[in-house]
């Protein structure tokens, strides 16, 4: 995730496609909305955020992107914080704060039915994950709210309730890592814009059976699953705004190859609901209801890819099937004697398909400049727990408008999305 580390998944695309919780409803992808003509429009409102990839809180950070988040108690406009150097991971769904980074604001707990705090277990593919109590609060972007939204804080050390072995435990045989501080994570949290409206995947929310737990219930520090109404799932806030809740844009310049010391750009939000995040002539690919779409390479195909501003860089197949192209100084990058190109199929559930090409370069030397943002850097997916795909980390989004549709929400002009999409 941050200079010199693994490029693979750092923050995106939750270990939930193989968990689960029991809750008292199932998640989904919130309420829709129309945009068709017999509505008239809401009135306009600001709709997007700065963001900036830089070297973040830590200055090690390689292709971070991030912004601030204000969070209120709910219901208040005073009793608030703004966070800056939040991640923007559309790999990921909810917001997630550290502690330290709300300093005294005090925000009411999710409970169980006997008033037993919630906690929740993240884990990523790369190993990391994150613990801590769920809490409500008012999310303000922009001029967008959600209002009384489940968020998760990240617990950082001394914590009053240790993470359970089922959360610690990968069942991959890797050693996990604690991201719940800081100098880990490179960031103070992470907002998660996935395509699923909440940070659990149906079929999966419902099975009192899983492979890798997600919420949890500790009295006297005994853990166990928790059950608790579906308003405490930590959720994508732009599903609840009550307007531009549809997905969200992604737009940031072209870079040189040689890289940038930064990179800024803008988070929209919602599709085809203002003048500033029309589809226009991108290309929408439809997921399945993991997030995932199909990227065909050399004639093979991975069916479990996705786009994740999360990942620093392309993540994609490994050494041995590319050849010896890792890097001396930073093994789990590639580092190709010169700048290699490589040629996909992207294809999602609609039926449709379209060629990408993408450039990946000697990541010692460029990482030698200091520099934060890079569009041409990758390392393998390796032998992660999930390793039949194609990750399109950060670089993918240098030059490019990309588009996250949010699964059960309307955009006008899209069919056959039901799981939402991602379009460029």
């Amino acid at each position: 995730m941050t200079l010199k580390k693994s490029p693979v998944v750092s923050m995106g695309l939750l270990l939930s496609v193989v968990s689960g919780l029991i809750v008292v409803a199932s998640c989904g992808g919130g309420s829709s909305s129309s945009s068709g003509t017999t509505t008239p429009p809401p009135p306009t409102v600001s709709n997007s955020v700065d963001v900036e990839v830089n070297l973040g809180p830590t200055d090690d950070y390689v292709n971070g992107l991030f912004t601030s988040v204000q969070v209120c108690a709910p219901g208040s406009t005073t009793n608030c914080v703004t966070v800056p150097d939040v991640l923007v991971d559309t790999g990921s769904s909810g917001l997630r704060l550290l502690s330290g980074a709300l300093g005294s604001l005090s925000l009411p707990a999710v409970t169980d039915s006997s008033g037993n705090d919630v906690q929740e277990c993240v884990q990523f593919i790369s190993l990391a994950y994150i613990w801590g109590p769920v809490v409500q609060a008012d999310v303000h972007l922009a001029g967008e709210t959600a209002s009384n939204t489940a968020v998760q804080i990240i617990a950082e050390p001394p914590v009053s309730v240790p993470a359970p072995s089922s959360c610690i435990s990968t069942g991959s045989g890797g050693t996990p890592v604690d991201y719940n501080t800081v100098k880990a994570l490179g960031a103070n949290g992470i907002l998660g814009v996935a395509n699923y409206g909440q940070d659990c995947l149906l079929p999966g929310c419902n099975q009192a059976s899983n492979e890798v737990p997600q919420y949890y219930v500790c009295p006297s520090g005994n853990c166990q699953f928790a059950t608790f109404a579906s308003s405490g799932i930590v959720t994508n806030p732009v599903g609840l705004f009550s307007q531009d809740n549809n997905g969200v844009l992604v737009s940031l310049p072209s870079i040189p190859v040689a890289g940038a010391a930064t990179a800024s750009g803008l988070l929209i939000f919602g599709i085809g609901t203002q003048s500033n995040n029309a589809l226009g002539s991108a290309t929408i690919y439809a997921v399945d209801a993991h997030s995932y779409f199909t990227t065909t390479y050399n004639g093979t195909q991975y069916s479990n890819s996705f786009i994740d501003s999360g990942t620093d860089g392309y993540s994609f197949l490994d050494s041995t099937t590319l050849g010896n192209i890792d890097c001396l100084d930073n093994p789990t990058w590639y580092c190709p004697a010169a700048t290699e190109s490589f040629t996909v199929t992207n294809s999602g559930t609609n039926g449709t398909t379209g060629s990408l090409t993408f450039s990946i370069a000697n990541a010692d030397n460029l990482f030698s400049t200091n520099f934060s943002a890079f569009n041409d850097i990758g390392g393998p997916s390796g032998t992660m727990p999930l390793n039949d795909y194609f990750a399109f980390g950060l670089p993918f989004f240098f030059g490019r408008k990309v588009f996250v549709g949010i699964a059960g929400q309307s955009v006008a002009g899209v069919t056959n999305a039901p799981n939402g999409f991602w379009a460029y």
